[in-house]
């Protein structure tokens, strides 16, 4: 039979601990608005600059006269793959769904013989790759504001660049978790290099039989948007995963305190039965006495 002390420790330890897991989803439910906000509102510029890249393409009809940043080497060999995980845990499986697809599509290009090389964006992506033996070129963490995520973003943007030059990488690719809702977030993947040709979202493509003029030429133009397309696409997946991460642990705590709270009944159902037989045993043990004298 549980010891009735035992059984009181366990129910105030479980409502100690529905306490924080209740605080963490009220934190997680505060940022999570300001994130999405950011992370819709990026949606619209980076689709948008993507569209212009690719109907500049577009007007082209050699693409031997496009940049090989644009569109990519020929036989490409070294793919890099920029992974957007989080910084902190207790967020249910958005960090383990995000590398069970960045597995799969290592083995895809390994397949293809590739070798890949890894970014990774958030403390728990750099903490589980570095345990690999893939070939982590860098890390980024501590992205706690948007200064930093913005800051972050530059930085790898720089980074693709210097190695794209030095033909140290010839594809790049970003994997996050795109938000969807509050309760869904999709891993995505976004070509960099060679850029992607996905059909943008439904207020783009409203224009696409539309014929554009570009001033000054092809190439000036290039050289200034396709920095800032790296720029925008990596930035905007830093956000969505951002605003994904808040959702994923707003849910995971909410699942977590009902958890709680329905272990807390059952626990108390227990003690309460547990204590009914003391009594019930304590009276028949005064009866038994009471009768035998």
């Amino acid at each position: 039979m549980p010891n009735l002390k035992e059984l009181k420790n366990r129910i105030s330890s479980v409502k100690s601990t529905r306490k924080i897991t209740s605080a963490m989803k009220m934190v997680a439910a505060s940022k999570l608005r300001r994130a999405q906000d950011l992370a819709e509102s990026s949606r619209v510029y980076a689709d948008s600059l993507s569209f212009i890249l690719s109907s500049l393409a577009g007007n082209t009809k050699n693409s031997s006269d496009l940049p090989e940043i644009l569109t990519g080497r020929e036989n490409s060999k070294i793919s890099l793959l920029i992974i957007n995980s989080s910084d902190r845990g207790l967020c249910g499986g958005f960090n383990s769904n995000l590398f069970r697809n960045a597995k799969n599509w290592i083995s895809e290009q390994q397949e293809k013989g590739k070798s890949v090389k890894i970014i990774t964006v958030g403390k728990k992506a750099s903490s589980f790759y570095r345990k690999t033996d893939l070939d982590v070129i860098s890390n980024f963490d501590d992205l706690n504001s948007n200064d930093k995520q913005l800051q972050v973003s530059e930085e790898i943007k720089n980074k693709i660049m210097e190695l794209f030059e030095n033909n140290e990488i010839d594809e790049v690719s970003i994997l996050f978790n795109k938000f969807v809702s509050v309760i869904t977030q999709e891993p995505t993947y976004q070509s960099l290099i060679p850029l992607s040709n996905e059909e943008a979202d439904e207020e783009v493509t409203d224009t696409s039989n539309a014929v554009f003029e570009f001033e000054p030429d092809k190439n000036e133009l290039l050289e200034y948007l396709v920095p800032r397309n790296f720029l925008t696409q990596i930035y905007r997946s830093v956000l969505e995963s951002s605003a994904s991460e808040h959702a994923a642990r707003m849910t995971s705590m909410d699942n977590a305190t009902r958890n709680a709270g329905d272990m807390i009944d059952g626990l108390t159902l227990t003690y309460n039965r547990t204590r009914q037989a003391f009594i019930t045993k304590e009276l028949i043990e005064i009866i038994s006495g009471a009768e035998a004298v």
